[in-house]
């Protein structure tokens, strides 16, 4: 779970309110209803929802979001899990009787173990699970950064940090005009270790 909130958070405090959900639902469809664990994720998932909402000018949508957001954060320790949950539960108030505040006010950063997380700080496994999330929110083909996950992983199990977990790490805090470069990179470096394997396969059968 650590992992999952660490990227949804640095997501959001990069300004991907919609992206920021992905890691957040992987995790918190496996939880039990109700408990402190899922009212966490089902809440930060309606929050940074209601955000984005905001952010669109479907006030009606922002609202409805912001309200239900506080009713699950409601109660929850704060920091729990290491995030502060204060800071959300006063911004849904705040949203819910004004959301137009949206255009006044940037959006609360959300703080985890006292630190504002961006892309930037991420370690491996947050990577792993953000590049996926920033494809599929940009348009980016989906099934290469996963292939190029799943390869990534394979070389820092093997101790590395080479051919495909840098260009990664580049893809997850690139902006966007520089994004689409590493992506078409790590597109070549797919192809070519699918060939790679294509060659061999077969061969000791």
């Amino acid at each position: 779970m650590d992992a999952a909130l660490r990227s949804g958070i640095a997501l959001y405090n990069a300004g991907e309110h919609h992206a920021a959900h992905d890691p957040w639902e992987a995790e918190w469809l496996g939880l039990t209803t109700g408990t402190d664990d899922e009212r966490l994720l089902h809440g930060l998932i309606q929050f940074t929802a209601a955000i984005h909402h905001a952010r669109t000018r479907n006030w009606g949508g922002a609202t409805g979001l912001a309200k239900s957001a506080a009713d699950y954060l409601a109660g929850l320790d704060s920091p729990s899990h290491g995030v502060d949950v204060a800071a959300p539960r006063r911004a849904m108030a705040t949203l819910a009787a004004d959301p137009e505040v949206i255009e006044r006010r940037r959006p609360p950063p959300l703080r985890y173990e006292g630190r504002t997380l961006g892309l930037d700080d991420l370690d491996f496994e947050c990577v792993a699970v953000v590049a996926p999330a920033l494809a599929a929110e940009h348009g980016y083909d989906e099934a290469t950064v996963d292939r190029a996950v799943a390869y990534a992983r394979k070389e820092v199990a093997d101790g590395g940090r080479t051919l495909f977990t840098g260009p990664l790490f580049e893809f997850v805090t690139a902006d966007e005009p520089h994004r689409a470069l590493v992506a078409r990179r790590l597109g070549r470096h797919v192809d070519r270790r699918d060939r790679e394997y294509d060659d061999v396969a077969g061969l000791f059968d």
